[in-house]
C-alpha cells in the first residue's frame, strides 16, 4: 500500500475513535453528571435515588464502553 494511503487509512481511523470518544464524553456528562448535579442542587423535580443511580450507572458503563471501542479501532492504525 502506498504512503499516502497508508496515511489516509490512518488519518480516518484516528477521525472515527475520536468521534467515538467524543460520543462516550457527551454520554458520560448528559447523561452521569448532568442528572446528580441536578439532583443534588435540587433546580428541577427530582426523580427517585433508585432511578437516579441506574440511569447514571448504565451512562457510565455505556461510555466506558465506547472509550474502549475507541481504543479497540485505533489498533487498526497500519505503520
Amino acid at each position: 500500500m502506498s504512503d499516502l494511503a497508508t496515511t489516509v487509512h490512518n488519518e480516518r481511523t484516528k477521525l472515527t475513535a475520536t468521534w467515538l470518544n467524543g460520543v462516550a464524553i457527551a454520554l458520560m456528562a448528559v447523561g452521569g453528571f448532568a442528572p446528580t448535579i441536578s439532583y443534588l442542587a435540587a433546580t428541577v423535580s427530582t426523580p427517585s435515588p433508585e432511578w437516579l443511580t441506574t440511569t447514571s450507572a448504565a451512562c457510565f458503563g455505556f461510555s466506558v464502553a465506547l472509550h474502549f471501542m475507541a481504543r479497540k479501532v485505533l489498533g487498526r492504525l497500519r505503520s
